[in-house]
């Protein structure tokens, strides 16, 4: 599209991507390589159009299966394995969990593949990075210079790897800005300037024209044996010092000459010369690409709106197993959980010498200096982590484009973080239970099954601080965010709840709950007591807080993933 200040950053560019070649896009820092590779997968609004086998991307039914793609560094959390995170991508991917085995076997990474990735060079995560890309066995790769910054071995490794996937039928596309190493690697060669396309050439076209072959001379006599090659015709590029570059002849001949004439070398090889690109191609249309757009009166021209990103953001395949994998795979949450039952054992032992506690805070080490109990605090910041993780380290989307929000993976998020709140709160509820009664003795604390009202209410408080921290990082992309909502409950919406019963309507409120709870509270065994102890629960107004604050981050959690789905 168009530019404010400037022409577009890709213009009039036509080119194909055949399988069974590796087709090089060179060009130099800033001529638009990585901004065609955006464009062709979609990631970046354009007016052109890219087809997979005849079809756009987004209209291809698998597409991550269609294409890999590896631009930049790999999007993976530190503390992961290279197995771990593999694995993970399978269940986003919906291929069998051992493929991630076989990749790490491809790349050569079988014997690292339990270390972590901030463990990892740029070699072998460039190397754990063409194993993402082939995991779901894709027709076809694209690759943002996969060999720059690497050592010529780890380059002609990644290039032999990419030669052999070529070789077996798939199509790569792969950019760079090294001429000689272009002309080595690819069967076909675009060059680029400016976005718009210099060349479309086989390689062996390409080093024809426009890298030449010369010879490279070093010696204290470079002077003398520049007179007798300008006397014999031969051509002398550059004369420099005691450096000649020669063009037309070769090393053999120039060393019979030197030979003949007593001339002293240090140095005499062929070498290749880049002579950079020539004037890039006209537009089709004929109008100058330099040129400004003239401006037109009245309302400005409607742009078409970016196209939905089609690869990188894909919902997992297996939602359930992604999050499951995503969860354990680092020590991380592991943590968290250890610590907040720590401090909830510390906060009741606190509440055993003040004797004025109550069921529900004895069962969490809820201290009234802390404004939620230690695992709701934990539960919590794991909820928060779901997505601010993604957010961070975005392994489902390994172009650097925002992580979607899809239902599907909303739901599997909301399982696995419920599940892992109620086993910490049932961890933290017998912990706390076993320590008092080995301090205070064994009748002086009852058990949790004693009291279902207050077990019930700790387990839903746990969940509730999950699913608010979850869905204010979905919502607000950061674990930071997501966390300061967990504590907004408690420090400003419980009291504002306060304040909103306190007043004349919500004395209405009041009553008519103690009515039901009444009512309740006459139905026979002990299932009229429990519900009643609920439900009381319930009308708390930390409780009432938490039930509004969840509405209304769910449905503005919704209404996100319905306008996405309306662009």
């Amino acid at each position: 599209m168009p530019r404010r200040n400037g022409p577009p950053a890709v213009d009039d560019l036509t080119f194909e991507v055949r399988p069974g070649q590796v087709t090089g896009l060179l060009g130099a820092p800033g001529a638009g390589k990585s901004t065609t590779l955006r464009l062709m997968l979609e990631l970046e609004a354009g007016r052109g159009v890219t087809l997979f086998d005849g079809a756009p991307l987004h209209k291809v039914r698998h597409p991550n299966r269609e294409v890999g793609i590896l631009l930049g560094d790999v999007p993976g959390h530190p503390g992961r394995t290279a197995r771990g995170h593999l694995r993970m991508l399978t269940a986003a991917l919906g291929v069998p969990v051992e493929r991630a085995d076989e990749v790490l076997d491809i790349v050569g990474l079988t014997g690292l593949a339990d270390q972590r990735l901030s463990t990892y060079s740029l070699g072998m995560d460039r190397r754990l990075g063409l194993g993402a890309a082939l995991l779901a066995e894709p027709r076809t790769l694209f690759l943002d210079e996969p060999s720059f910054g690497l050592t010529p071995r780890e380059a002609a490794w990644v290039h032999a790897l990419l030669r052999a996937y070529a070789a077996d039928g798939g199509a790569v596309l792969v950019t760079g800005r090294d001429a000689k190493a272009m002309a080595r690697t690819s069967d076909r060669v675009v060059s680029i300037e400016g976005g718009r396309l210099v060349a479309d050439q086989s390689a062996e076209e390409f080093t024809r024209t426009r890298l030449r072959p010369h010879v490279a001379v070093h010696s204290p006599h470079a002077q003398r044996l520049a007179g007798v090659l300008t006397e014999s015709g031969t051509e002398i590029a550059s004369a420099a010092g005691s450096r000649l570059v020669i063009f037309g002849t070769t090393s053999a001949h120039i060393g019979e000459i030197a030979y003949r004439n007593g001339i002293l070398l240090h140095r005499l090889s062929d070498e290749v010369a880049d002579l950079g690109p020539v004037a890039a191609l006209g537009r089709a249309d004929g109008r100058d690409p330099t040129a400004r757009p003239p401006r037109a009166e009245g309302p400005p021209a409607r742009v078409p709106a970016p196209s939905r990103p089609a690869v990188a953001p894909a919902t997992p395949a297996q939602p359930l197993r992604y999050e499951l994998l995503r969860l354990g795979g680092i020590h991380t949450p592991w943590w968290i959980a250890a610590l907040s039952l720590l401090a909830s054992v510390a906060g009741a032992l606190v509440l055993s010498r003040t004797g004025e506690a109550s069921a529900l805070s004895m069962m969490s080490g809820w201290v009234r200096q802390l404004p939620l109990p230690p695992a709701a605090l934990g539960a919590g910041l794991l909820g928060a982590l779901a997505y601010g993780q993604e957010f961070r380290y975005p392994a489902l989307a390994p172009a650097q484009v925002p992580v979607p929000r899809r239902l599907r993976l909303l739901a599997a998020k909301l399982l696995v973080a419920g599940t892992a709140a109620l086993l910490i709160a049932a961890a933290a509820a017998v912990l706390d239970t076993v320590v008092l009664r080995a301090v205070l003795g064994p009748d002086a604390v009852p058990l949790p099954t004693e009291r279902p009202a207050q077990a019930v209410a700790w387990a839903a408080l746990a969940v509730g601080c999950a699913w608010a921290g979850l869905l204010a990082a979905g919502l607000f992309r950061t674990t930071a965010l997501g966390m300061a909502a967990v504590l907004a409950v408690p420090l400003m919406v419980a009291p504002a709840v306060r304040l909103a019963v306190r007043s004349r309507p919500g004395s209405h409120l009041i009553d008519a709950a103690g009515a039901l709870l009444s009512v309740l509270g006459g139905w026979p065994g002990g299932v009229g007591s429990t519900a009643a102890g609920v439900t009381g629960k319930a009308v708390q107004p930390v409780a009432c807080a938490f039930v509004l604050s969840l509405t209304v981050l769910l449905c503005a959690h919704l209404a996100t993933v319905l306008r996405g789905r309306g662009r």
